[in-house]
């Protein structure tokens, strides 16, 4: 312990030491400086050359040097005397600075190497002034002034200028070499300068968030076709400084900015001459021309950093998206149809037609809007140089079909099945709508009435022969209430979610007051549903039959093995099909199933009702856990009736076509046995008590 204690002694007084010594270093320093800046610090001190000697001293503190005393580089001199030495040396940076040119990244042939002391030190002042006084920005703009005058009115020097800590000075860019390519090539110098840009508009949250394009937007470009390009080595491909320029880099929305909506063409242009050449001429060309704030650009249909090419299945100008995801958007536009007087309807006519609903289908050998129009000289059909100009029309169907004439012009391409543009269409359509109405709605109406029959002569049946009571009529009116209120439930529930379903969009057809009507009634069933449950609660604990169902209804195990002795009757390897109880699995799982999601549907509902008061008791996320949770058990619920009850009364062949219980109270001595064979054996001897003698059939 004594020997540590020694050394952690000795450590101590080491940095002490050390501490000492630069205090008294700094000290020497300030003393040195303030004894020279006593003369130097007059504007007026020159030389006797006439050279002034004048310095700064609080210019002189914020550079890199300010921490040294005068001595420290103007060595050999006596301020007592004047002039301080017979001949004074100048300063010598390379004795400090002798990895210069190691250290510097860019101009490394501008570093001095030979030459004498003097000469060196001038060649480092031309940059760095005396002192280090010089700012950078300053130093690169006396052999730049071209750059310097670009820069000085761009985006970021504006920044610089105006003091922002976060704007780029040229050192901020050009510390890194992105002029010359080099021996990587152009395709490197691209990806290099591409970097320098990432550095700020990608890696610094700062300047993203003052700039308001978010680090992702920027980056994408890396997965675009202009990045995929740069990085396979194509040094043709565009990179950041090609759009955006590098000294004269403005904001998109300003009128001199290289991608700004008027000017993107010609920037574009530069390595895509031939389309923008196109572009000008076409319709959408001419109308950004007139200065149009409505027209598409080259990014409109494009994008900006992660442009695709169409070859890409997530391109928008892909086979399969361009008319949904380009030219829809603008040519379904309600607001565009008025402003400029174009049909809205030709996005909805083309996904209608062969080749939109080929395209829907999953096609892509097939036409789309660019295939007819082109993609860039696009023009009006007016326009005798169009290739939908009547003349031209057979020439572009002829590049899918060979072979088409003049033919293939006869009619609307865009067909709008409405009685003032297409009336061949329009009758064709309603003499059909009344031919399906009055053909399927007889055989409908037919079958209707067969089916009707056939249910009297069936529930005549009950009437004559139910010896078994399976519903009493309070059960069936809570049946009633229950059942008409799920279904009430479920189909305003899904019109909500369901806004554009076909069948939703006739109901929305009868009224426009639709959707308020359809909220008041999914609350009024809401209410019949919980009060079916509560009536239902006080039926199973104030009378003896309601507590005999419960009984009844509680799951047992001879459920388990009943499961199993169907499951093993259905698939042949037992010749009998267990007999089952008054409740059997499939009403016990269906009845506590009902039980479980009505609880659940009841609560979800309550907080979705009371949305106010709840989002501030359990928040909004509360609120949309309630709001899932209601969705998705409702879907349960109907496909369960649907798949397991539907079947179940109404599919079953050995009821079909409808169990009448719910309606007669009442089933036939069949089918109690096939499907309760347990519960008819208990009470068989009463069941054959009440058939009706030979006689009394006679006599009847």
């Amino acid at each position: 312990m004594h020997v540590l204690a020694k050394f952690h002694t000795g450590r101590f007084r080491l940095a002490l030491a050390i501490a000492v010594v630069a205090v008294l270093s700094v000290s020497a320093a300030m003393a040195d400086n303030a004894e020279c800046q006593m003369c130097h610090s007059d504007k007026s001190l020159t030389t006797s050359t006439g050279k002034s000697v004048y310095v700064r001293e609080s210019v002189l503190k914020a550079t890199s040097h300010g921490q040294f005393g005068c001595s420290d580089c103007h060595a050999g001199l006596d301020a007592s005397k004047i002039p301080h030495a017979a001949k004074i040396e100048p300063v010598g940076c390379m004795d400090c600075h002798s990895d210069a040119k190691d250290v510097h990244t860019t101009h490394k042939g501008h570093v001095p190497t030979e030459g004498s002391s003097a000469q060196m030190s001038n060649s480092c002042k031309e940059c760095h002034g005396s002192h280090m006084s010089k700012p950078l920005s300053t130093a690169c703009s006396a052999c730049h002034p071209d750059a310097k005058d670009s820069f000085a009115s761009d985006g970021h020097g504006k920044a610089l200028l105006s003091g922002s800590a976060l704007a780029p000075d040229c050192f901020s860019c050009h510390k890194s070499s992105i002029v010359n390519p080099g021996k990587g090539g152009e395709a490197q110098l691209k990806l290099a300068q591409q970097k320098v840009c990432f550095s700020c508009h990608v890696n610094n949250p700062a300047i993203c968030s003052r700039t308001g394009s978010k680090a992702h937007f920027i980056k994408c470009v890396e997965n675009s076709a202009h990045g995929l390009a740069l990085a396979k080595g194509n040094g043709a491909a565009a990179n950041c400084v090609d759009c955006h320029g590098s000294h004269d880099v403005f904001k998109g929305s300003d009128a001199k900015a290289s991608v700004n909506r008027a000017n993107i063409t010609t920037t574009c242009g530069k390595c895509h001459p031939e389309i923008a050449k196109q572009f000008d001429q076409s319709i959408h060309g001419k109308a950004v021309k007139r200065g149009s704030a409505d027209a598409p650009v080259c990014t409109t249909c494009h994008g900006e950093h992660n442009i695709l090419k169409a070859t890409d299945p997530k391109s928008p100008i892909a086979p399969r998206n361009v008319a949904e995801q380009v030219c829809g958007t603008c040519h379904s536009s309600l607001k565009l149809s008025e402003k400029y007087g174009i049909s809205s309807d030709r996005f909805q006519t083309f996904s209608d037609s062969f080749h939109g609903l080929a395209i829907r289908g999953g096609a892509v050998n097939v036409a789309n809007c660019a295939s007819c129009h082109t993609a860039h000289d696009i023009k009006p059909s007016s326009d005798p140089t169009s290739s939908i100009s009547r003349k031209n029309i057979p020439k572009t169907c002829g590049e899918c079909h060979p072979g088409a004439n003049e033919r293939f012009a006869v009619g609307k391409v865009h067909v709008a099945m409405t009685q003032t543009q297409q009336p061949v269409l329009w009758w064709i359509k309603l003499i059909y709508a009344l031919l399906i109405i009055g053909v399927i709605g007889g055989m409908f109406g037919h079958n209707l009435l067969d089916f009707w029959r056939k249910l009297l002569k069936h529930l005549k049946k009950h009437d004559l022969h139910g010896l078994y009571t399976r519903m009493t009529l309070f059960e069936r009116l809570q049946h009633f209430l229950m059942g008409s209120s799920f279904i009430i439930l479920a189909i305003t529930g899904f019109m909500l979610h369901y806004p554009d379903a076909w069948w939703v969009v006739y109901i929305r057809k009868l009224s426009s007051n639709i959707f308020e009507l359809r909220g008041l009634l999914h609350r009024i069933a809401a209410v019949g549903m919980v009060a079916a449950c509560l009536i239902h609660v006080l039926y199973v604990a104030l009378t003896t039959r309601g507590r005999q169902f419960i009984v009844d209804m509680f799951p047992k195990f001879k459920d388990v093995a009943d499961v199993i002795g169907v499951l093993k009757y259905d698939f042949g390897m037992a010749k009998e099909k267990p007999k089952l109880a008054r409740f059997s699995y499939v009403e016990k799982a269906e009845y506590w199933a009902l039980i479980w999601g009505s609880v659940i549907m009841t609560l979800t509902g309550i907080v979705m009702w009371a949305n106010n008061f709840f989002m501030n008791l359990i928040t909004k996320l509360g609120w949309d856990i309630s709001r899932t949770i209601h969705f998705y058990e409702a879907w349960l619920a109907v496909l369960a009736i649907i798949i397991w009850h539907f079947y179940f009364v109404i599919f079953n062949p050995d009821v079909y076509p409808m169990n009448a219980a719910w309606w007669t109270g009442t089933v036939t001595k069949e089918v109690l046995e096939k499907e309760h064979g347990l519960e008819y054996d208990t009470i068989k001897d009463k069941i054959e008590a009440r058939k009706p003698s030979a006689d009394q059939t006679k006599s009847k």
